[in-house]
């Protein structure tokens, strides 16, 4: 059997080894940051449980299979850019402009997942060096195509040792929503910590699995891309391992609800007086309780079943109902594959990004196009798939056909 049909079975707590428990289970997916080329057509993608498990000592939220890192961003074309909305361009502003402000570094800026490169522009100045590193070899051609100097491949401790031997320690270390990308989170940390100066920053946001359990808005958040899934507890936990402490975190607003936490070395800092109070509320709010999940288990397949009642219904009532997913992203591919929805059920997917126009979404094969299909049909239905964006996309689709009707996820 070909290795990229193979994923591993994880019984260990990836952060101490201690045992797992099962909290989440959500049947079988394929990778969700994958689109399929029309000449992969013939191809059948790999396909995975996926599976959530948890160990309450150490605050761990992590899968229970885990797939190869290297194939997951490079088997097919990767295709999210991080400047894909203005959504995502504000906030990426933001961050610059906040980290610049709180941390005024001079000296190498590094970016991990650095993606097509628009962040690091935004720390570009003359007393900065800015580097990127993307496992997508796709991604890093957009980069360089860009001005960004990017290294294609996965990060680990070699490359942190390569990268200092070549450019010197990094004054900041960014890694947004790829942290959580790890599939050994320990030895990512130890090598952040490697490359790091002595008066260095790590920053890194990904989606915060309180929030996300608050918002009731996860499931389609949970993907094979993400083998972990942090609260503050599992974020301490890792630094402690590496070597590094916590010295401010905050909650933005972006994948409904990320933690932004940054980092320093042990030996030259303290950790932020907030971390106590964070894990108490998450204990409090039953993170590292099984019986908890075992509750939200039911309530999502109760939520689906009623989802997919309602749908059907407005099928029998409208035969020839012509109804449009928007937004190409992963976490609607997990939501597509969660309600069983094919290319039978949607007309296609319209997503603004001209790397995802023309191919077709994993294991449901619904094209993809741009959201001037609106205009070619009288009375649409919009099911808004990428929740996190929803209403300036409606909005959009109003400009381009004010007759669109939209369908709530």
């Amino acid at each position: 059997m070909s290795s990229i049909n193979i994923s591993d079975s994880v019984t260990q707590c990836l952060l101490t080894g201690g045992p797992l428990t099962k909290i989440l289970d959500f049947g079988q997916h394929a990778y969700a940051d994958t689109f399929i080329s029309e000449d992969q057509l013939n191809l059948s993608e790999p396909v995975f449980p996926l599976q959530l498990c948890m160990n309450s000592d150490s605050g761990s939220i992590q899968l229970a299979y885990v797939s190869n890192a290297q194939e997951r961003y490079n088997l097919y074309c990767y295709s999210y850019t991080s400047s894909n909305s203005k959504t995502s361009r504000d906030h990426w502003d933001e961050y610059a402009h906040t980290i610049q402000q709180d941390y005024p570094r001079t000296g190498l800026v590094v970016e991990i997942g650095s993606n097509d490169g628009y962040l690091l522009q935004q720390f570009q100045r003359p007393d900065v060096k800015i580097l990127g590193v993307d496992s997508s070899a796709e991604m890093c051609a957009v980069a360089s195509r860009a001005g960004v100097d990017t290294v294609n491949a996965l990060f680990d401790f070699e490359l942190a040792q390569q990268i200092k031997d070549k450019h010197g320690p990094a004054k900041i270390i960014c890694a947004n929503n790829v942290f959580n990308h790890a599939n050994d989170p320990v030895n990512f940390a130890r090598a952040i910590a490697d490359l790091l100066a002595t008066d260095g920053v790590f920053v890194f946001e990904a989606p915060y699995w309180l929030e996300m359990i608050r918002s009731g808005r996860f499931l389609d958040m949970v993907y094979h891309e993400h083998p972990v899934y942090f609260t503050i507890k599992m974020v301490k936990s890792i630094f402690e391992k590496a070597g590094l402490v916590i010295l401010d975190y905050s909650v933005v607003d972006y994948h409904g609800g990320s933690l932004r936490v940054v980092t320093g070395l042990a030996d030259n800092n303290k950790q932020s007086i907030k971390v106590a109070d964070a894990i108490a509320t998450e204990t409090k709010s039953g993170l590292f309780d099984p019986e908890m999940y075992a509750e939200l288990q039911r309530k999502f397949e109760q939520q689906r079943n009623t989802w997919l009642a309602d749908f059907y219904q407005l099928k029998r009532n409208n035969p020839t109902a012509v109804i449009i997913g928007v937004g190409a992203a992963a976490k609607a591919n997990t939501w597509l594959t969660w309600h069983g929805l094919n290319k039978t059920h949607l007309q296609c997917v319209t997503d603004s990004s001209a790397y995802k126009q023309g191919k077709y979404t994993p294991l449901s094969r619904i094209p993809i196009l741009n959201d001037e299909e609106f205009a070619r049909h009288k009375n649409p239905y919009a099911l808004v798939l990428s929740w996190n964006i929803g209403e300036p996309l409606k909005q959009a689709l109003l400009k381009i056909n004010p007759n669109t009707r939209f369908i709530s996820q």
